[in-house]
Formats: structure tokens, C-alpha cells, sequence
């Protein structure tokens, strides 16, 4: 799994790169540039002029490095040095003694706002002011020079982070001393700010560009934090033996659904029997049966008492798994019959939608929930269980602490989602898009999730392999129709070229 790091860890691990690849830091600063200025010359028109803003930092060393090379393969490059007060020192030091004997960048001192330069809306803004290691927020002439920046209709271009954004935890930040990117070029590793939905409109579009940090370092420094990627998921997918029936691959009780809502029950119907599961029971009201009964065929139904909503469950004994929520209100019978589910521990469980509505509404049942179930929330759902925050970062730890004091899995659904372990652990999906924000999306992920907790899969592979899937089930799909017209059923439909994308 890919590690994401603090701001402070990322930091050391550029020292022990430095002490141990062994390199110099001018020349790693050298070495990160180049990939910057790789991506430039492959995206950026060298008609442009190129307006490079350097702060007294490694930051700004690395504006003076990319600017000095690309000045090289014929850019047009102007420099603006915020005089900070104190002669630059280290790399920065070198690399501003570099670019003066080159001679073929403009070199301008900002002492004050009177000589902040006008922009051209065709030139290309490049952001080398502060870097990740930024721990107040910005004020005084910087703060001053950052709204100039923004008020310009030029591009902009961040280098490993927008200005005046922390890495980490935003909270007590100024937004409006803040950078806003066009695009934000990040070295080696994703900021944590990064997957935060506040902190989009300083980014634009990221993209992570590799340095050769060292391995070592990487492998043995420790995070709570990590990526998913194809490879890491493909090596949970089980294979299917050629001998295996319909018993092999487990038997999965859905409780969903209630009068008005049976759509629910059916999306998370057809996109667990996608995933590959054996059988499958819907538990759904007398009413709902003949709709599930015609729109699923595959699968069986155990009926409720009640015509309208859930109000009891089936003997537990036949099923590996079961999976509650979908379109299931929060009427007082179907509380009732929640708890009684939950008393009734079974062996794998995952909860969405109105079976965590109708948990935020007792916390003391928070206790009764088996250890390592499945919750998949989406934020507000997530607030109604584990409170507000004031942010994304607060929540993210909030998640943390909840995953960790009931010792459950915390699926937090969004544009990066979040799947939060017991032990503290946090893992960030990395596949999906925004037409996948519509009516029945987690109706189907709750499906999946149920397929692979009835075919035997460990629950934290469960949760990992599910989000995966489902995001690039989703990917798929906006290929086809685009994400304004991708319907959760689409995303069902395009669960078998996901599963595929990850035998290739």
C-alpha cells in the first residue's frame, strides 16, 4: 500500500535521502525541478511567459531551479523574489547565484506592494512562495502578494503545495491568503490536505511527480495513512476454482427496503449478486416482494410480516453474511427489529443508510455493534453518528476515533473515500468521479460489500476491494454516458469490466 505522510515526516525523509542515497540537497533540489520542468515542456506552449514568484525557502530554490532550466529550452521566464528581509541561504542561496550567472531570467526583488508586477492573463503564474513546511498562516506582504496573485486571470501553477496552504490540518488557517491553483505538481507523496474537499478550489487538478526519496527511509518511516492502488487491491481479488457451486460462494441476506423505497432494494440486490455472490435473500416487506421477485429474478425473498417496512428477520443460520439499511426507514418497529439483529451477532455485517439513521438515534447501541462490521456513511450520515466538524481533517480523526473506540470499519464515503480500521488505520480509495454523487450509488456499494463479506473475504479486504471496485465500476460507466448522466444502475452494470481491469 502506498503511504501518505505529515508534513514534518516528509521532511525527514528528504534528510535522510540527503544523508543516506548519499545527495546533496542543492543536488535533490535539482532533481525534483527536473520533473517539474519535464511536465511543463510536455504541457505548457513556450510562447507563454512563464512569471516564477520565489519565496527565502526551499520553495523557492526549487522556483529558481525550474526557471533557470526552462529559460534553457528557450521559455520565457521572469523571477519576483520576496524579500523576506535576511539574505537566502543554503540551496536557495545557490540556486539564485546559478540563475544571475545564466543571465537569461529577469530577476526583481519584492520590498513592498508597490512594485508588484502586472500580469499578463496569457502568461503562466508559477507559485514557488512557501512549501509544505508552512505552520502559520500567511500575513504581512506575503498575505499581501498571494491576493495579488489571485486577483490575476493568469494560470497558476503550485509547486508541490498553493501557498499558504498546510499540509495537514488546516484549522485556523486563513483561506484568503491562500493560493488557488490551476494546478498543483507535488513531490513524491500527496499532502493530506489534498483529499479534503475545502481545500479543492486552492489545488485544481494535482498531480504527484516522483523524486526518488529514499526507499528505505519511506518503507521504515510509520503512518496511520495510506493509498489504495490497482496493484495493492488486485492482490486481495480470491481466485475462483474451477469446481466450485453456488454454495462455495456463499449465502447473502439483504434487509431493504420499505414501502416507496423498494428501488433501494433492488440496486443493492443486482449489485451483490454482481459481485459474485452465491445466493441471495432480500428481506424486504409483503408489499415489496413481487417488485424484487420481477426486477431480480436471482434473488429469493424472505418476506416481512409487515407490509410496509422491516419489522423482523429470518432464522441468521443459513447466511454467511448480512447487510442491512437500504431504503428501510426509521419507523419504531424497524428499530426494534435493528436491535434485535444486532443482539443476534451475526458472523459478518455490514450497515448503510437508514440502518445507521436508526443507530445515531440510540448511541448506547453504538456497543452492541460485532466487531470489524461494516459502516458506510456518507458525511452527514457520518455527523449524525459521530457529531459535527469543523472540518475535514477534525472528521477524518473523529472517523478515526470512532473506527478505533467500537472497534467497526468506517467506509466514509466521498470524492476520496476513506475506509477507517480498528487499529487507527486509514485508507484513502483513489478510484470514482463526481457523476457517481447520485440517487442509489451506496444502495450499490452496500451490495458489493455484502457479496464479498458472504464469499468469505476478511472484512478490511471486504471494505478495500468493494470501495475499489465500485469507484472504477463508476469510472467505467462515465466513459460511456459521461458523469452527468451516469444512474447507479450503470455502475452495477459496469462491476464485471471492473472486476476484469483488475485480472489484467
Amino acid at each position: 500500500m502506498n503511504k501518505l505522510f505529515s508534513s514534518n515526516q516528509i521532511a525527514s525523509l528528504d534528510q535522510y535521502t540527503i544523508q543516506h542515497e548519499p545527495i546533496s540537497d542543492i543536488d535533490l533540489m535539482e532533481r525534483a525541478s527536473l520533473q517539474i520542468v519535464n511536465w511543463v515542456i510536455r504541457q505548457i506552449s513556450n510562447e507563454r511567459t512563464l512569471c516564477f514568484f520565489a519565496g527565502p525557502g526551499n520553495n523557492g530554490g526549487d522556483a529558481m531551479a525550474i526557471a533557470r532550466i526552462l529559460a534553457d529550452h528557450d521559455y520565457a521566464c521572469r523571477l519576483f523574489l520576496l524579500d523576506y528581509g535576511k539574505p537566502l541561504k543554503g540551496a536557495p542561496a545557490i540556486n539564485l547565484e546559478r540563475l544571475q550567472k545564466q543571465e537569461k531570467v529577469e530577476v526583481s526583488v519584492l520590498r513592498s506592494e508597490d512594485n508588484f508586477p502586472l500580469i499578463a492573463g496569457a502568461d503562466l503564474i508559477v507559485d514557488g512562495l512557501f512549501g509544505s513546511g508552512l505552520n502559520r498562516p500567511l500575513e504581512g506582504l506575503a498575505a499581501s502578494l498571494v491576493r495579488h496573485l489571485n486577483s490575476s486571470k493568469a494560470e497558476k501553477l503550485a509547486i508541490d503545495i498553493p501557498s499558504g496552504l498546510f499540509g495537514d490540518n488546516n484549522k485556523g488557517n486563513n483561506s484568503l491568503n491562500i493560493v488557488h491553483a490551476d494546478f498543483t505538481l507535488s513531490f513524491q507523496f500527496p499532502k493530506l490536505s489534498f483529499l479534503f474537499a475545502e481545500n479543492e478550489r486552492f489545488l485544481g487538478r494535482w498531480e504527484v511527480l516522483p523524486i526518488g526519496l529514499h526507499p528505505e527511509a519511506i518503507d521504515r518511516t510509520q503512518t496511520p495513512f495510506y493509498f489504495c492502488d490497482q496493484a495493492d487491491v488486485a492482490s486481495l481479488l480470491k481466485r475462483r476454482s474451477r469446481f466450485a457451486h453456488k454454495g462455495t460462494f456463499g449465502h447473502a441476506l439483504l434487509i431493504a427496503g420499505a414501502y416507496g423505497k423498494m428501488g433501494a432494494a433492488v440496486l443493492a440486490s443486482k449489485a451483490c449478486l454482481r459481485s459474485g455472490v452465491g445466493l441471495l435473500t432480500a428481506h424486504v416487506p409483503h408489499s415489496g416482494f413481487p417488485i424484487l421477485q420481477v426486477a431480480v429474478p436471482e434473488a429469493m425473498c424472505s418476506i416481512d410480516a409487515s407490509d410496509l417496512m422491516f419489522t423482523e428477520f429470518p432464522s441468521l443460520a443459513p447466511f454467511s453474511a448480512v447487510g442491512v439499511g437500504p431504503g428501510l426507514g426509521t419507523k419504531s418497529n424497524s428499530q426494534r427489529a435493528l436491535r434485535n439483529l444486532l443482539l443476534a451477532k451475526p458472523a459478518a455485517l455490514v450497515l448503510d443508510a437508514d440502518a445507521l439513521n436508526i443507530l445515531a438515534l440510540h448511541p448506547d447501541w453504538f456497543e452492541l455493534l460485532p466487531e470489524n462490521c461494516i459502516l458506510t456513511p456518507h458525511p452527514k450520515e457520518f455527523e449524525r453518528l459521530a457529531g459535527s466538524s469543523a472540518d475535514s481533517y477534525e472528521q477524518l480523526e473523529k472517523q478515526r476515533a470512532f473506527s478505533e473506540r467500537y472497534r467497526v470499519i468506517v467506509v466514509l464515503k466521498g470524492a476520496f473515500t476513506a475506509v477507517s480500521f480498528p487499529d487507527g488505520e486509514v485508507f484513502f480509495n483513489t478510484t470514482g468521479n463526481n457523476g457517481m454523487a447520485t440517487a442509489g450509488s451506496g444502495d450499490v456499494l452496500t451490495g458489493v460489500i455484502l457479496g464479498l463479506l458472504a464469499q468469505g473475504y476478511v472484512p478490511k479486504d471486504a471494505a478495500l476491494l468493494s470501495v475499489f471496485l465500485h469507484g472504477r465500476a463508476g469510472d467505467i460507466a462515465a466513459e460511456y454516458c459521461g458523469p452527468e448522466a451516469l444512474l447507479s444502475g450503470d455502475i452495477t452494470e459496469c462491476l464485471g469490466e471492473a472486476f476484469l481491469s483488475l485480472k489484467s
